[in-house]
């Protein structure tokens, strides 16, 4: 028992060593120029062609302001999306981000599928977006609703203060 145990123990950290020694080989090498290869011509055309341009920099992605879920302002927001009497703080409960709880809350008002079966399917059921709304509504185009329902809940999210 002992022996496995040691086996086991050693192959461990015997890989973790091996990680420390290719990890950063491996990244170096991911990292070379993306600019595309040129093929070089031997021919007269090729002397006369314009030098090769280097390539654009690449933008660094945006970073996005992610508010909770049960952030005022999109409690606030988020009530007017919802039938009358609904209580936000209620619909909030269970979504990680505010941008999450909003895309269910547009698909159910523009799909009129009742916000709580969704959210049920959801974050209980485990469903994506798309397949809660074709388990509900399958005459509907799942995906062109959760598209509408994203960009939708994006829109509002920019305009939310912080």
């Amino acid at each position: 028992m002992f022996a496995r145990t040691s086996t086991v123990i050693l192959g461990m950290v015997g890989a973790f060593a091996l990680g420390l020694t290719i990890g950063p080989q491996i990244t170096a090498t991911r990292a070379v120029d993306p600019a595309p290869m040129t093929r070089v011509s031997s021919d007269a055309s090729a002397a006369t062609a314009p030098a090769a341009t280097p390539a654009a920099p690449v933008a660094a992605p945006r970073l996005e302001r992610v508010l909770p879920a049960s952030a005022p302002p999109v409690r606030q927001h988020v009530k007017r999306l919802l039938n009358d009497g609904a209580d936000a703080r209620l619909a909030a409960d269970g979504f990680h981000n505010a941008r999450q709880l909003m895309t269910v809350a547009y698909a159910a008002r523009n799909t009129e599928i009742p916000f709580v079966l969704l959210k049920h399917r959801v974050l209980t059921e485990r469903m994506s977006l798309g397949r809660a709304i074709r388990e509900s509504r399958p005459e509907l185009d799942e995906a062109a609703e959760v598209t509408r329902a994203r960009a939708e809940a994006k829109a509002d999210l920019a305009r939310i203060p912080s």
